[in-house]
């Protein structure tokens, strides 16, 4: 498929932290990330689930990563409202906005700091240069100022399950996501938990690295999301989809694995994104080629936003309109014959 970055359909995470001006790193003072109350009909998460919000293509656009160890409290900006030494997190924010690159700090959800907690990552998802690097670094500094491209640290092979258990951020991702980090952890999973990862109405929200496969709502303890992988396969009932890729792909990918039983991580690769409408229409229409096992599946989808404004998050100060994806028709070729099935489908 060519290059297409549109990040057309996708409502609340740009992938990559904002700018942070000298005095905001230098008045960083970490604040409590302990949630207040519990899990009721005020909180995001269960407002979102009660709509039947539907986390289908919302994975952030960010292909790379540094994760860092940080097990201190976070503040609601993490990297500039930790114990992060002020400078290096001003540093950090500014790379990698201008790399593309998503900064994220991890600690283990039982409290157990490895390696006196000054573990570091850079993990890379794109197609031909997947990994994961790790170092033990003697200062902050030391990661803003590393190469960011897999020529530090000890390769990992294994898995890495992040689970957003950020607090600070919104309660909902604590309240939803710590129960199934520790989940996970006993199950054998290398899992962290990690700072803000987006897409907070979907908690429990988790990426797996670095496949970069995000997924929302994960329930219980992830047993189910964890051995799927185990079979190198997604787990399709908390898919929200694969860091990267349009939404449009996503959204296409989403659908194509439900009706064909596509469940390989790596199925259903796309050929092509095109999109039918104007740019600035709110209303969106995408054709959209994906491989199938014996030809091309080709997905024609609807994105628009929300009749209704809600508070998207715990912590929204106003209403925004979220984005829908509707599937118009679906045309599967195999053994030299395309089958076309139309018909309006809410993902």
């Amino acid at each position: 498929m060519g290059p297409v970055t549109a990040l057309s359909g996708q409502d609340d995470d740009p992938g990559v932290p904002a700018d942070v001006t000298g005095a905001e790193a230098a008045g960083g003072a970490a604040r409590s990330a302990r949630p207040a109350g519990k899990l009721d009909e005020t909180r995001c998460s269960v407002r979102a689930a009660n709509r039947g919000d539907s986390p289908a293509a919302t994975a952030a656009p960010a292909l790379r990563w540094i994760l860092i160890e940080q097990p201190g409290p976070w503040g609601r900006d993490a990297l500039t409202q930790s114990r992060l030494d002020p400078v290096a997190a001003g540093r950090l924010a500014q790379r990698s906005r201008a790399e593309g690159v998503r900064v994220l700090l991890i600690r283990r959800p039982d409290a157990r700091a490895g390696q006196s907690g000054r573990r570091w990552a850079y993990v890379d998802g794109r197609e031909g240069r997947r990994g994961a690097w790790w170092s033990v670094r003697e200062s902050d500094l030391e990661v803003a100022d590393a190469p960011w491209d897999g020529s530090v640290g000890e390769p990992r092979e294994d898995l890495t399950y992040l689970v957003c258990s950020h607090g600070g951020h919104d309660a909902c991702c604590a309240l939803r996501g710590r129960p199934v980090a520790r989940g996970l952890l006993s199950a054998g999973a290398d899992v962290w938990e990690c700072s803000h990862l987006g897409g907070d109405r979907f908690a429990a929200n988790v990426v797996v690295l670095p496949l970069g496969i995000y997924y929302g709502r994960v329930p219980d303890d992830g047993a189910d999301l964890l051995a799927a992988h185990e079979k190198e396969q997604v787990a399709l009932p908390w898919l929200r989809g694969r860091a990267g890729l349009p939404p449009a792909v996503q959204a296409a990918q989403h659908h194509a694995r439900a009706e064909l039983g596509l469940l390989g991580v790596d199925d259903l690769p796309a050929r092509r994104a095109t999109r039918l409408t104007p740019a600035g229409n709110p209303v969106e229409r995408w054709e959209v080629a994906l491989a199938g096992e014996d030809g091309d599946v080709v997905v024609e989808l609807e994105c628009r936003p929300t009749e209704t404004a809600f508070r998207l998050t715990c912590s929204a100060t106003h209403d925004a309109h979220a984005r829908v994806w509707d599937v118009l028709s679906t045309a599967v070729t195999s053994a030299g014959r395309t089958v076309t099935t139309t018909g309006r489908r809410r993902l």
